[in-house]
């Protein structure tokens, strides 16, 4: 005989499962009790939404499914931001709610929420699960629709009497087999043979790679490729590190705040070979002027994302490794002619000018020490905002893996929790945190479960007393009408220390880089209060409905 809630747990052992981010309540103590004496590590946030955060944050860093806990009602309720989050970026999570008993169902039931509606829209897939006897497979055929083809949350919502029940049989755990859901992973052979043909005919191709790219461990294959052919890569948002920064066919992030290289290259080129992206607003800006003389090849391994936002003369669903290896194996070493990169490198050289050598106060400085202190193997993981552009543009990501950001939803607050998931994912490895002062405050509470896990995570607090991207739009487009985006000050130091976290406040051009050190030579977590310039901007920029060359400003910081 077996509960319900003894079930979920050997289901997730079974699945591989060493660390739960949760939060307990009523409605999930059964699952706690039998936690009680599991070989799992349940680590206790501070609230649920940091649950969601942290377990995403773990499934970044390590490429495995992250799992959060959290009771019914409220509790559910606060890891919906984090599943939409983790929605957005194609990141395997499994999250599990208590629910009312089966019999107060729909009753409006003390912490009663209808979390599998609420979710549905931001889940690959979720169960409200009525019969103990299931769950077993549930969990199998979660975890499975987590972690295969595009990746994304799914939701298992048990009911208190559902985790009580007692099952005499246990049914056998089957292979997920599910009908209706058999991914593409291998590309069409006469899709791959197009593509070919494409590349090879082209003058002034382009690689465009995404968060595809690192969620299918392809970063080898587009290197192959591009090396193999002479194609320079640019690199969403969540592309970066895919690509060493510093490879000479690398040139940075595109988009609106993307490099000048970067832009200027999408716009110019003949051919845009587009692996595991979007074509998010973000990215095309006026989409009809994105790539508008371009051939495109588009692989992802979601069909729906494919003519969706661009046009595509060479469709190509499957796995970004196996189709990329598919095309680079029919090959043959192209040496391109100096026209083409010679022209990407003078956009790369005239950017750099432009970026300059900023130094003091500045983000981009402050930034760039980091980089330089910071070994290729360190996790970054930002905020929201400014601070997570100055990073992008900024930081040299050569390995994938490194950088964990919100993307596709910009979520305030994801990051320190992200951070804490990241340093249990990789305990050997430095994870530092680069925030704003508005993003932090909203999980700050965090804190607590640093201390009480001996995490050391770094966090770069970049303080200029404001919302600051929020104050860059208001200034540029609304006459510097400052509408309730200045924060009042807040001694971060002092609040570190309540909490038993060392910290250092910044205010002058010369303490960075010996801040910074301490910072990460420290054997614990640490607040870092970095004073910068109030009204620095992030440049260059693309002004919305503007065409992506058409930046704005420079990258000084």
């Amino acid at each position: 005989m077996k509960t319900g809630a003894r079930l979920l747990v050997e289901g997730l052992q079974r699945e591989g499962v060493e660390t739960i981010f949760g939060y307990p309540g009523g409605a999930v103590l059964p699952i706690y009790d039998e936690l009680y004496d599991a070989p799992l590590r349940h680590v206790l946030v501070r609230h649920e939404q940091a649950a969601a955060h942290a377990a995403d944050g773990y499934a970044r860093a390590s490429g495995k499914t992250g799992v959060c806990l959290a009771t019914s009602g409220p509790g559910a309720c606060n890891l919906v931001t984090g599943i939409a989050t983790a929605y957005m970026d194609s990141v395997p999570l499994v999250a599990v709610t208590g629910q009312v008993p089966t019999t107060m169902l729909g009753n409006d039931a003390f912490q009663e929420s209808d979390i599998t509606g609420i979710t549905f829209p931001i889940t690959k897939h979720n169960y409200l699960v009525k019969e103990a006897a299931e769950i077993g497979q549930v969990v199998r055929d979660a975890f499975f629709i987590a972690g295969t083809g595009r990746q994304g949350p799914v939701l298992i919502d048990l009911p208190k009497d559902v985790m009580t029940t007692q099952v005499e049989h246990v049914p056998e755990v089957r292979e997920a087999r599910l009908r209706g859901y058999q991914p593409t992973y291998e590309g069409h052979p006469r899709q791959v043979e197009r593509a070919v043909a494409l590349i090879r005919e082209a003058e002034r191709p382009l690689l465009y790679i995404g968060g595809g790219v690192v969620a299918s461990g392809a970063a080898v294959e587009v290197l192959a490729l591009a090396e193999l052919t002479a194609v320079p890569v640019a690199s969403t948002l969540m592309g970066l590190g895919a690509v060493p920064c510093d490879h000479p066919l690398s040139l940075g992030m595109i988009g609106m705040h993307g490099t000048e290289a970067a832009n200027f290259a999408v716009t110019e080129c003949d051919l845009l070979i587009a692996v595991g992206v979007r074509f998010d607003d973000r990215v095309t800006g006026r989409v009809e002027a994105f790539a508008p003389n371009a051939a495109v090849i588009h692989i992802d391994i979601d069909p729906a994302e494919i003519g969706k936002n661009k046009p595509v003369d060479v469709p190509i669903v499957g796995d970004a490794k196996l189709v990329l290896r598919a095309i680079t194996a029919k090959l043959a070493r192209q040496e391109r002619g100096d026209g083409w990169l010679s022209r990407v490198r003078r956009w790369q050289e005239e950017g750099a000018g432009a970026a300059g050598t900023a130094d003091g106060l500045s983000p981009a400085a402050v930034i760039r020490q980091m980089n330089a202190l910071l070994d290729e193997n360190a996790i970054v993981v930002s905020e929201v905002g400014q601070n997570q552009m100055w990073t992008a543009q900024h930081y040299c990501f050569r390995r994938p893996r490194t950088w964990i950001t919100s993307g596709g939803l910009g979520t305030m607050g994801y990051g320190f929790p992200a951070s804490m998931g990241a340093q249990f994912a990789c305990p050997d490895e430095t994870v530092a945190l680069v925030a704003g002062d508005g993003s932090f405050q909203m999980n700050i509470q965090e804190l607590g479960t640093v201390v009480e896990y001996d995490l050391p995570v770094k966090v770069v607090i970049l303080n200029n007393l404001y919302l600051g991207m929020v104050r860059q739009w208001q200034e540029l487009f609304y006459d510097r009408r400052y509408s309730y985006t200045e924060l009042r000050p807040v001694d971060f130091v002092g609040i570190a220390k309540a909490y038993g976290v060392e910290g250092m406040r910044v205010e002058n051009p010369d303490e960075v880089g010996p801040a910074l050190e301490a910072a990460f030579d420290a054997e614990g977590a640490f607040v870092l209060d970095v004073r910068i310039e109030r009204e620095a901007n992030v440049f260059p920029m693309v002004p919305a409905g503007a065409a992506i060359n058409e930046m704005i400003g420079r990258r000084g910081g």
